[in-house]
């Protein structure tokens, strides 16, 4: 599986709303921060916070550009990626919920596996042309 093959097994997990295929992704000793900030360390402290979080709240599935990758070495990537959500009956993207996604995978065991995804809220205070492009960016992976 490639870093971009990892990536988009993570957001199908996360679109499915499946809480042991995303933390399977992720080495025993991985990371997520949360879009809200939430740090969350350990294989099974993942699954079992997105267990509550899939339980609690209505999650939206994600729409998902990869804008890069950067190959550390021959055992680390980072994958870069934007991401954006349409909440349920509209017919674009809400701009609060735009996301930068990194992505940091390892070499481990013949695979490639996430030892650290990070959601952080794309923003761009003062900047609403960089909301729009990030809109029109994601609009282009479902024309």
């Amino acid at each position: 599986m490639t870093v971009e093959e990892l990536y988009a097994s993570l957001m199908d997990a996360w679109n499915k709303r499946d809480a042991k295929a995303f933390e399977d992704l992720f080495i025993l000793d991985g990371d997520i921060v949360g879009f809200d900030g939430t740090q969350i360390h350990g294989q099974g402290s993942i699954g079992e916070h997105l267990r509550t979080v899939f339980g609690d709240h209505p999650t939206l599935p994600y729409t998902y550009r990869i804008t890069g990758v950067t190959q550390i070495s021959t055992e680390v990537a980072i994958v870069r990626a934007i991401a954006g959500m349409k909440p349920p009956g509209a017919k674009d993207f809400d701009p609060k919920l735009h996301a930068i996604h990194r992505l940091t995978a390892v070499h481990r065991g013949g695979a490639y596996r996430v030892a650290l995804f990070q959601n952080t809220p794309a923003q761009f205070h003062g900047r609403p042309q960089d909301v729009e492009q990030m809109t029109a960016d994601l609009r282009s992976v479902t024309s």
